[in-house]
């Protein structure tokens, strides 16, 4: 079975490495073009062309996969299978052309977290558990039936960060799974309606700067998920107001909800390792946070270097 992997950052990168390592037939790579980034805007390879060049397979980057050209280097890799691991949009063209169908693997469990960014929503949800699932492509985005799924329970604590290393790892494995049972047409489908019964999914949309400022009004427990929900990115942020009357914006990476009761967005600190913020109900100790223009540091490093007396949130 020749397989066509189409995929773009590390998350990727598990998974095309569990079937390189596995002996299936990898003949080609569809990533993102190169991209300038960094200081002195370098071109930058993907992490998944990265992989695939050391291994020696061939790799494809086009800027529109509607292309004639793209789409006849495709053909002429004559693939039985795609898999697709954190990449875009596809043309119906480009899904429907190998024998065996292309799949893709969604971090979340669907039905439910469709869209651009499932582990964040989870987590920001506050859910005790998410997962992986693997569905053969249709039309509409994350709706196709679905192959096969595995579970992991989320910590109380844990960010979104944590939960993504842990499902890359785990959704390497149902790639694998799933592929096997391609390979020895043992798949059986589901119907993602017949999962609904007519109930509407949560959805995982987009998530845009304004969705990262923090709502100190919120309780303590909404704002610890969402704090961790979006850590290490793109990163809840606030604004700090000093008693000079300057203004920074600062991100908060981790930290846990506290019982004790400060009115909303009003400051609580030793000035020397803690660092709580008011909630709509108790309060958010702060332990990693970062300084616009600055390194992410831990509280105690950021106390010894910063004056709190008078500063407010804004």
């Amino acid at each position: 079975m020749k397989i066509v992997f189409l995929g773009t950052p590390d998350f990727a990168v598990a998974s095309l490495k569990a079937l390189v390592e596995n002996d299936f037939d990898v003949v080609g790579v569809v990533t993102m073009p190169d991209k300038k980034s960094g200081r002195g805007m370098k071109l930058q390879q993907s992490a998944v062309k990265k992989y695939a060049v050391k291994e020696g397979i061939c790799v494809l980057q086009p800027t529109n996969l509607k292309e004639d050209s793209f789409q006849e280097e495709l053909r002429a890799l004559k693939p039985d299978l795609q898999i697709i691991v954190a990449f875009r949009m596809l043309p119906q063209s480009v899904w429907q052309l190998p024998k065996y169908g292309t799949f893709n693997l969604h971090g979340s469990l669907l039905p439910n977290y469709r869209g651009a960014a499932p582990i964040n929503w989870a987590v920001i949800n506050g859910e005790k558990e998410t997962g992986v699932t693997t569905f053969f492509l249709e039309h509409d985005i994350d709706t196709g039936e679905i192959i096969d799924s595995a579970k992991i329970k989320i910590g109380i604590n844990e960010t979104a960060g944590e939960v993504h290393d842990r499902l890359m790892i785990v959704g390497a494995d149902l790639v694998i799974k799933t592929t096997r049972k391609i390979l020895k047409g043992s798949v059986s489908t589901q119907k993602q309606d017949d999962i609904l019964k007519g109930q509407k999914p949560k959805l995982a949309r987009k998530i845009f700067k304004e969705s990262c400022r923090i709502d100190w009004s919120q309780k303590s427990y909404k704002v610890h998920n969402h704090i961790r929900g979006l850590s290490p990115y793109p990163t809840a942020f606030s604004t700090l107001r000093f008693s000079d009357g300057k203004e920074v914006v600062f991100k908060i990476f981790k930290g846990e909800q506290n019982d004790d009761v400060l009115n909303s967005g009003a400051i609580k600190t030793d000035g020397k390792t803690k660092l709580f913020i008011g909630c709509g109900d108790g309060s958010f100790e702060i332990y990693e946070l970062q300084l616009a223009g600055k390194k992410r540091m831990l509280v105690k490093s950021f106390l010894q270097g910063v004056n709190l007396e008078g500063a407010t949130i804004v």
